[in-house]
């Protein structure tokens, strides 16, 4: 079996686990967050629309997985686990009124003898429902669960040398695909054809290396719905003087390197090159401060200071960490580039500086996708910096 990674990283990722456990007094954790699944184990499915989960004793060398049983043999090539440590369950307690996976899930673990002691649950995930909850602490005899919401998620933080290829891998996969989309904007071309031309190349990556689909849309909007942040592209053809605000993300093996640019149809008005200068400016100065030791709210001090000189303000954040998207996010959650949050960078970790503007009318973003090195910020695209012309 070909796995992404080598055995004792996994071991040594289960380990960090542990530890974390130990120092909050958890016996056993319940992992429901898939990107934490693939990240513990190296399963890799698109099963998690049915109950899936990982469980980690704090004692015991290797986790467990528990899913459909149909999805037992994509466990058994894709994960790091011994065939004793993927548990299925059986089918019909898959839409059914009257069985339930967490019923099955709380007769495993009370025969292992897991229901003792302290259990932990990431009780803000988006794939833990208040059901499963409601089933497991009733069946398990317990009062409450402890809340094990991004414990997982802080130990993924620093990237191993393979993370960080993989990473690197899709940042580059994520050039090559905003400038094939720059390439095909022109006026009177959909605005849809010029996403599949960026999904085409998101998905073949390089000559040397694929890529992998994304966890989630790129934000692609034109004109003025490029004034909001999440929106989708049309199928309308495309004009000359829309901005076409483009965020997406490159990916190798689930790893997402996000890259954002606006694409002007046309030659760019004066007004919109001069804010894109700006917006450079603070990316730029944001990442001048990066190193081991730095405060993520260093980050966004030096862009404040950047845009407070211009008279421009913005009033969200700047950046996130990122690294494994599975379905709905890249984001690990974890803590933000912005004022007040005092998160400690450390060398190997990696982030996303997106010092996005909204006006009323338009948006405009220039961002970069980077690892924390001794030697400062190590950006894993290389596209310019700046308002893209179309063409």
């Amino acid at each position: 079996m070909q796995l992404l990674f080598d055995r004792d990283e996994y071991r040594a990722r289960v380990g960090r686990v542990q530890a974390a456990m130990r120092a909050r007094g958890i016996d056993v954790l319940l992992v429901s967050n898939p990107a934490n699944q693939f990240w513990l184990t190296g399963y890799d499915g698109c099963s998690f629309y049915t109950p899936q989960m990982v469980v980690v004793h704090v004692d015991v060398a290797d986790p467990f997985w528990f899913g459909r049983k149909m999805d037992a043999a994509g466990a058994k090539f894709t994960a790091c686990l011994g065939q004793e440590n993927i548990i299925p369950y059986p089918d019909r307690y898959v839409g059914s009124d009257t069985l339930h996976p967490m019923d099955y899930l709380v007769d495993l673990l009370k025969s292992r003898g897991w229901d003792k002691g302290r259990i932990a649950a990431e009780q803000d995930d988006y794939y833990y429902t208040a059901k499963w909850n409601r089933i497991l602490v009733a069946g398990l005899g317990q009062g409450e669960f402890d809340d094990g919401f991004l414990l997982v998620n802080r130990c993924r933080m620093v990237k191993s040398p393979r993370e960080l290829l993989y990473m690197r891998q899709a940042g580059q996969i994520a050039t090559l695909a905003q400038d094939a989309a720059r390439k095909l904007c022109r006026s009177g071309v959909r605005q849809c054809d010029v996403m599949a031309e960026l999904y085409r190349v998101t998905t073949s990556g390089t000559p040397e290396f694929g890529g992998t689909f994304p966890c989630k849309p790129p934000n692609a909007m034109v004109g003025e719905r490029a004034s909001a942040p999440h929106l989708s592209w049309t199928d309308a053809p495309l004009v000359e003087g829309e901005i076409f605000y483009i965020e997406m993300g490159g990916v190798r093996h689930r790893y997402h390197s996000p890259l954002s640019r606006c694409v002007h149809v046309g030659d760019p008005p004066a007004a919109l090159i001069e804010t894109t200068r700006v917006i450079r400016e603070g990316l730029e100065a944001a990442l001048d401060v990066v190193k081991p030791g730095a405060l993520c709210q260093d980050m966004a001090a030096a862009w404040e200071a950047v845009i407070r000189r211009h008279g421009i303000e913005k009033d969200s954040r700047i950046g996130y960490p990122v690294g494994i998207g599975f379905p709905p996010t890249w984001g690990e959650l974890t803590c933000s580039l912005r004022a007040g949050d005092t998160t400690v960078m450390e060398e190997n970790m990696t982030f996303h500086c997106i010092p996005a503007l909204w006006r009323d009318d338009y948006g405009l973003v220039v961002s970069e996708t980077f690892a924390v090195t001794p030697g400062g910020a190590e950006c894993f695209a290389d596209c310019p910096r700046d308002l893209l012309v179309a063409g």
